[in-house]
């Protein structure tokens, strides 16, 4: 099979022997990738060691099925997300980590729910109930903040978008948000706090917090520390600021609930390209351009199930 490789450069397509599942495990014959930011970053700068498969988001067909892995049959349409190897022709993954893809659902925007999506539900379901409560996202036009603030609105609280862009406010209107800032000193509380951008930023969404309210930090694309000059705003309120990533979590169950919601329409994702894979490095490069604000989706050559490209 063909796989791309990391190289300290960037990425090279090799040939390389086709994966086994373990127990409990799973091989699928991937139909369409989905990029993240995190990965595409380290990809395109030589952050992985040589040799090593990145990728993380996948749709496609179960080709292989590991000892234990029942309810899973040979042929199945699935999206998973697993730690490495989605840059591939066949992937592995465990099977809490997959979830069947109704039949009416492309795979491609199947694929786009594995990160993405899973961490804004997972993080909307810690903070706690939403409904009639006010929930600010930072870095909103970004994909977690984008599946956020439509499972925020699906779950009933008020939801105030942050982005550095004015240019952002009709899609993530269209997307639910009640109000749009793009400057997070005009926003005047907070219930829960979904913080994607770290440093500075996340030091002033802490004082927006209202009593009881909690702060969740998702990431630190600013690349600055965050320095508190005290904490007797969150003493006093009982406010409290807590790390997420969905890192070695199992998501097959949270798939199962967006594949739902995406399948009815009450949830969209939104696909600024898509291509063959063997444009990979570029699209890689595409996805870290401060303009990107939706998901790339690259659909793998040979695969029968995979849908026509490009999309109407």
């Amino acid at each position: 099979m063909l796989a791309y490789e990391a190289t300290p450069t960037g990425l090279r397509l090799s040939e390389r022997t086709r994966p086994s599942p373990g127990p409990g495990e799973v091989a699928i014959d991937v139909g369409a990738i989905a990029l993240n930011r995190g990965e595409s970053r380290r990809a395109i700068h030589g952050g992985f060691a040589e040799g090593f498969v990145p990728g993380w988001d996948t749709a496609g067909v179960i080709s292989q099925v590991g000892a234990g892995a029942r309810g899973l049959p040979l042929g199945t349409r699935v999206v998973a997300r697993a730690p490495a190897g989605d840059w591939a022709q066949c992937r592995i993954a465990d099977c809490r980590d997959v979830a069947v893809i109704p039949a009416d659902v492309d795979l491609g925007r199947a694929a786009t729910l594995a990160t993405a999506a899973t961490t804004a539900l997972a993080v909307l379901k810690r903070g706690g109930p939403i409904l009639g409560r006010t929930v600010v996202i930072t870095g909103a036009s970004g994909s977690v903040g984008q599946f956020a603030i439509q499972l925020a609105r699906l779950g009933g609280a008020r939801v105030s978008a942050v982005t550095r862009a004015e240019g952002d406010r009709e899609l993530l209107v269209s997307l639910g948000a009640n109000d749009v800032f793009t400057d997070l000193g005009n926003v005047k509380g907070a219930d829960l706090v979904i913080e994607t951008l770290g440093g500075p930023s996340l030091v002033q969404a802490a004082g927006l917090l209202n009593a009881g309210g909690s702060l969740q930090s998702l990431g630190w694309s600013a690349g600055q520390d965050a320095v508190f000059a005290n904490l007797d705003h969150l003493m006093k309120n009982g406010g409290t600021i807590q790390g997420f990533a969905i890192g070695e979590r199992h998501v097959g169950a949270l798939l199962t609930q967006l594949l739902g919601l995406l399948q009815s329409g009450a949830l969209r994702t939104c696909i600024q390209l898509r291509q063959p894979w063997e444009t990979l490095p570029a699209a890689a490069a595409a996805v870290l351009q401060s303009g990107f604000r939706g998901k790339a989706v690259l659909d793998v050559t040979g695969f029968a199930h995979a849908a026509p490209w490009p999309l109407p």
